[in-house]
């Protein structure tokens, strides 16, 4: 099969097209044929020798897990998916998934049904950042109704699919975008859009019930304990909890928690009832051939994506 590879750290460069051999399920696992595979941050950081690099050890080894296929062979003791299934997921999480290659192996609860309305390209794009999104507000931050929640980078890939998560379980929904996006982003449900390039969080806003940092940088920490009631949480997300931001917290009556997501098939089923209903909608602004993963991952690390890239593989 073909499969991007890397042989050293480095930038997009380093990614390269190979020929590997196709796995073959275990007991519990099935073969999935990849029609798509999502594109994300956490793969750059990764690829550059951070992100989970120090799960996966040294390269040579593909990138990815978010995934999108049809099921072509089932293991011993699969009893919720058959051959010929339309499936997407995460599997393996932090652990190497190889999902930039033409099949990849994983157990079969790491997978849930395809939304029917999606393309498989659309439905690659969801799987890790929307079980980002979905477990932070619903099994970490437990979201009520009127609740206010500040979402940084709101138009990113976990972003603008917390924004329609938020909005779904009641929530006044706070998101912080450049100033092109955010048309855009009220037609997803945001009812305020911040501007980061021109005004301070901390003075367009406040009283924050539960904020999803998805930047992570000193200058975000610092505004978002700014505008979080006393009891309120913030969820660091790329970065994790620092020693300053936990002080900082503390000194504030915050809560401070880090996330890291994990595969889960039956969270992936609730999405896409959401997705099939029309409550959620996935925004993919490109896609590229899978040889062309190195022109993916300079595109993402520009900066500038609105929702997901994607590389289609069959």
């Amino acid at each position: 099969m073909r499969a991007i590879s890397q042989d050293t750290y480095g930038g997009p460069d380093v990614l390269r097209l190979i020929e590997t051999d196709r796995p073959t399920p275990l007991p519990t696992e099935v073969l999935v044929r990849v029609h798509a595979a999502g594109v994300n941050p956490v793969d750059a950081k990764t690829r550059a020798g951070q992100g989970v690099a120090g799960i996966l050890g040294q390269p040579p080894f593909i990138l990815g897990w978010d995934v999108s296929g049809v099921v072509e062979e089932v293991g011993h003791g699969v009893h919720t998916l058959a051959v010929g299934d339309e499936v997407y997921g995460m599997p393996w999480f932090p652990r190497a998934a190889s999902a930039y290659a033409e099949y990849v192996t994983a157990p079969s609860r790491h997978f849930a049904r395809k939304p029917v309305n999606l393309s498989h390209v659309e439905a690659a794009a969801v799987p890790l950042a929307g079980l980002t999104a979905y477990q932070i507000l619903t099994a970490l931050a437990r979201i009520q109704k009127d609740q206010r929640v500040l979402i940084h980078a709101a138009a990113g890939g976990v972003g603008h699919l917390a924004v329609q998560f938020a909005k779904h379980l009641g929530a006044y929904v706070v998101g912080t975008a450049s100033v092109g996006k955010h048309e855009w982003l009220r037609g997803l449900g945001a009812d305020e859009v911040i501007d980061y390039h021109r005004a301070e969080v901390a003075e367009a806003t406040g009283d924050i019930d539960v904020v999803v940092d998805l930047i992570g940088s000193e200058s975000t920490q610092r505004q978002s304990v700014a505008v979080t009631r006393s009891g309120g949480l913030v969820v660091a997300v790329p970065s994790g909890t620092s020693p300053e931001l936990l002080e900082l917290a503390a000194k504030s009556g915050v809560r401070a928690a880090p996330y890291l997501v994990e595969p889960d098939g039956p969270a992936l089923g609730e999405i896409a009832a959401l997705i099939e209903s029309g409550a959620v909608r996935i925004e993919v602004e490109d896609v590229f051939p899978l040889a062309a993963a190195a022109e993916a991952h300079r595109r993402m690390e520009s900066g500038r994506t609105r929702g997901k890239l994607v590389l289609e593989v069959r």
